[in-house]
């Protein structure tokens, strides 16, 4: 099964499909493709325009033979397909497979690190530390959603974060429920879980909960 290759700098501007695991046979057409056009990475130009997003056939799969995309199988061939070759529902199917269920079994260990690595952050006053130092607005009820809109509207149009360097904004944090909602069921309780979970979130040091 044909392998990536490292990229060398002079092909980054002209790539124009993407590999997402060495093990794949197929490469993702990042840009639309016209019939004849050769794709990076693939052996022959496909015979049909090719949509961004979908796949080309970097190799010859012949029928019967799993299609691999992630490194992962997503179909079977139902026909020879040939290099260059559009892979979609007229050439892709589902039948019978053997199922490997092992995850993570690549993986290796980090390279310890050498020295202390420090980051700009802001350290609350729980022991945790945020990347971003934004005012919340909160919700409690998706009636006064509207209002925490205008309220993270008006602090930006206002001017009145000119005056406070280390805060980076106000942004409101809406939902959909909380009104005529049951206050003993589990949605209740997923709510009220979520609005403390953003108002104890590390990049907000202060929120307001209308």
């Amino acid at each position: 099964m044909q392998t990536d290759h490292k990229i060398k700098a002079s092909e980054v501007a002209t790539r124009d499909t993407a590999r997402l695991n060495p093990d794949d046979n197929v490469v993702i057409a990042l840009r639309d493709r016209q019939a004849g056009e050769q794709p990076f990475d693939v052996s022959a130009p496909p015979a049909n325009s090719i949509s961004r997003g979908h796949n080309i056939a970097s190799v010859t799969i012949a029928e019967g033979e799993n299609v691999i995309r992630y490194g992962q199988i997503i179909g079977q061939a139902k026909a020879d397909i040939a290099p260059g070759e559009h892979v979609h529902v007229q050439n892709l199917g589902m039948g019978a497979h053997q199922q490997d269920y092992d995850h993570a079994s690549t993986n290796s260990l980090m390279p310890e690190i050498a020295e202390g690595r420090t980051f700009q952050g802001f350290h609350r006053a729980d022991g945790k530390v945020g990347t971003r130092n934004y005012i919340g607005i909160l919700t409690r009820v998706n009636c006064s959603g509207s209002v925490a809109r205008f309220i993270a509207e008006a602090a930006g149009k206002s001017g009145l974060l000119e005056d406070y360097f280390n805060v980076d904004g106000v942004v409101s944090i809406v939902h959909g429920t909380g009104c005529g909602m049951s206050g003993k069921d589990e949605g209740y309780a997923t709510l009220f879980r979520t609005l403390a979970g953003y108002a104890q979130h590390p990049n907000f040091p202060g929120t307001l909960l209308i």
